[in-house]
Formats: structure tokens, C-alpha cells, sequence
């Protein structure tokens, strides 16, 4: 794997979604207040806005697609926004009562295999 050095920090953009809905705009907030956000790309921040503008779509819709769903749902995948994506990834989030911190499980095990 090839690594890619980053300067500076990442700008989260407004949503900027015409009349969303409620759960639209909570699940946003929740993305920028999420630890594994600390990871996203300028690309990133705007996928999450790409794939929210389907999933309000899909929530103000009075017919809903099932394929709008399963499609939205893949994305959101993509952005590691559930436990089971994280894991696929072994990325593991420890939330303290204070702070939270995100542990790469991989490199914890490969520094107590080198010991």
C-alpha cells in the first residue's frame, strides 16, 4: 500500500441539501461528530453529501425504491458510518466518557507480534 502524505486539515462543506429532512440533517452532524470522520478527504465530505442527497430523496418520497435504498445504503457503507464497516476495515473506536479514539487493530497487532 502506497501512502499519500496530506497537509493541513479537511474543511467539512455545509450540507447544503434544499429542505431536508430532520434525520438528514441529524445524520450529517453525526458524521462530522464521528471519530472515523477524522479520515475523510475533501472527496469524502462530498460523497457523504452526493449519497445524503439520494437518502433525502428516498426519506421524502411517498413511494420509496427499495433499489434507492440498497444503493444509499451501499454508499454510507463506503463512508464506514456503521460498527460491521469499520470492522471490515479493522478500524475499532473506543469512546471514554471524555474523548474518543480510534485504534488501527492491524497495527496494534503487528507492534505485540514484533515484541
Amino acid at each position: 500500500m502506497e501512502k499519500l502524505p496530506a497537509v493541513g486539515s479537511v474543511e467539512i462543506p455545509d450540507l447544503d441539501i434544499e429542505d431536508p429532512h430532520p434525520l438528514i440533517v441529524d445524520f450529517y452532524a453525526s458524521l462530522r461528530d464521528s471519530a472515523q470522520s477524522q479520515f475523510y478527504e475533501p472527496s469524502d465530505w462530498q460523497f457523504a453529501r452526493f449519497t445524503l442527497h439520494f437518502a433525502n430523496k428516498l426519506i421524502q418520497s411517498a413511494r420509496p425504491s427499495s433499489q434507492m435504498l440498497a444503493a444509499v445504503n451501499a454508499a454510507l457503507t463506503e463512508l464506514l458510518v456503521s460498527e460491521g464497516a469499520r470492522r471490515r476495515v479493522r478500524l475499532e473506536i473506543e469512546r471514554e466518557q471524555t474523548t474518543a479514539t480510534v485504534i488501527d487493530v492491524a497495527e496494534m497487532f503487528r507492534q505485540q507480534m514484533a515484541q
